[in-house]
């Protein structure tokens, strides 16, 4: 070891710094067992780690083993750093017009919130559930690792922007995975009694809970029945559930309202963001709508709707200004969803609760260590948190519940729950459909636009140059 060049001790230092800093954030000092391997790479070179490229004559290895090492190399590192520091996510829906567009390039922080340890350590990296091609998982279930978040630089806040893995996702129909399974088996249930009668049992429901769970049970016979339509039924762990973009509108602890689109926390009313958007009913004196008209406002292809004289189109508040002020307008009104009286348009699904999507709640948001009372009213509420988020085996056996074999009539949170709603609040996809994001899915928050694209325009015309390196704010 006399003869080991300085530039090898010094780069085996800079290794070690890094790597023992690595396993204090991660907190597993068992890791500390692999260090013998980094010593070896940098000093003793006992372990032959580049024996595949050897050739028996000593020649230069091909072209292609330097290509595949150049390769294998890339892929481990975008893995570590798509778990560890940051990863790319593009925007699929407009949710979030205009605060983010459709076809803009994110980059995602893991460390905002501070990265999480995958629950599936073995997986392709950069696709995150199914490869394109074949339709077969990228990952493997084994090995399953529990949740573990590392120290990040804060925690989710009111109003930040998250990405997050859906949380409707751990069960998906293949072939048709919007909206989410349960709403798909509910609707389907809904639908199959309406047709049927004789489907109805003859004593009526001892809550909506135990109508839900009927109805979600002929949902899933359709479903399961016509694999034409919905395909494969899968079950997906957190992580590699498809990732959603939204604003956290309420954290652990606030008490989240609707009133006529205007949101309030803890019975104040919040200032709307800049951007939010929702959808007018405009009515002209005749004049059609053109693509001029749209393209002066940014409205997207996808988000234009309406037979003239009538249109449904979603606007902010600078927009519809705008549209007041044009002489062939003859009307524009908001849209403002009352409730139904049935309570089966949003989440939680039970008349107990009768909201809409512009007039929802109250409703609090679940806060780790927090004990609530239980019920068969509020069950609806809170079943999915005790069976599919955090673990435990529910029954109910007539008006009584059961929670991993116990009666229960209260129950405490193992973690923490987040509201997210879509900035585009008419044209949005989220927990006002599916209810509360648990801590464990939340996966980073975006920091930079580095590459946008316009579906409606062809090339080189779709790129959008006053988009690139856009800070995303809040």
């Amino acid at each position: 070891m006399q003869n080991i060049p300085l530039f090898r001790w010094i780069k085996l230092g800079i290794a070690s710094v890094v790597f023992l800093l690595w396993v204090i954030w991660v907190g597993n000092f068992w890791l500390l067992l692999l260090y013998p391997l980094i010593f070896d790479n940098y000093i003793t070179k006992k372990i032959p780690w580049d024996f595949w490229k050897k050739t028996k004559d000593g020649k230069k290895p091909s072209a292609f083993i330097e290509w595949a090492d150049a390769l294998i190399f890339a892929l481990l590192a975008v893995y570590m750093i798509n778990i560890f520091l940051f990863q790319n996510y593009k925007i699929p829906t407009s949710s979030l017009e205009k605060s983010l567009l459709v076809g803009d390039h994110l980059f995602v922080s893991k460390v905002s919130f501070g990265p999480r340890m995958p629950n599936t350590p073995i997986a392709f990296p950069l696709v995150q559930n199914t490869f394109p091609i074949t339709n077969s998982k990228s990952y493997t279930d084994w090995p399953h690792w529990d949740y573990k978040r590392l120290k990040g630089f804060g925690d989710v806040k009111r109003d930040d922007i998250v990405v997050f893995n859906f949380p409707a996702g751990d069960t998906v129909p293949f072939l048709s995975n919007n909206p989410s399974y349960f709403e798909q088996c509910l609707h389907k249930g809904l639908q199959g009694v309406y047709q049927d009668n004789s489907l109805l049992p003859e004593k009526p429901f001892a809550s909506e809970w135990h109508r839900n769970s009927y109805l979600m049970s002929i949902g899933r016979k359709t479903i399961k029945s016509n694999p034409q339509n919905y395909g494969e039924v899968l079950d997906r762990p957190v992580d590699r559930r498809d990732n959603y973009v939204k604003r956290c509108v309420a954290i652990p602890g606030d008490v989240f309202e609707i009133r006529s689109n205007q949101i309030y926390i803890n019975n104040e009313a919040v200032e709307n963001p800049e951007d939010i958007q929702h959808v007018y009913r405009i009515t002209t004196d005749g004049t059609v709508l053109n693509d001029r008209f749209y393209k002066r406002l940014g409205i997207s292809n996808a988000d234009r709707s309406g037979i003239p004289p009538n249109y449904s189109l979603p606007l902010t508040m600078a927009m519809v200004e705008k549209v007041k002020t044009m002489p062939f307008i003859k009307s524009i009104e908001i849209v403002d969803e009352k409730p139904s009286g049935q309570g089966l348009n949003v989440f939680p699904y039970s008349s107990d609760y009768d909201w809409s999507r512009d007039n929802f709640g109250p409703l609090k948001m679940p806060q780790a260590g927090e004990t609530v009372d239980l019920n068969i009213t509020n069950l609806v509420l809170y079943d999915r948190i005790i069976q599919n988020y955090e673990g435990n085996k529910l029954e109910v056996k007539g008006e009584q519940i059961f929670i991993n074999g116990e009666l229960s009539t209260t129950y405490t949170f193992k973690m923490n729950y987040y509201f997210m709603l879509g900035d585009n609040r008419h044209k949005s996809a989220d927990s006002r459909y599916w209810g509360f994001v648990p801590e464990d899915h939340i996966v980073g928050k975006p920091i930079l636009v580095w590459l946008s694209l316009d579906a409606d325009r062809s090339f080189p015309a779709n790129i959008r140059w006053n988009r690139f390196f856009k800070i995303v704010h809040n």
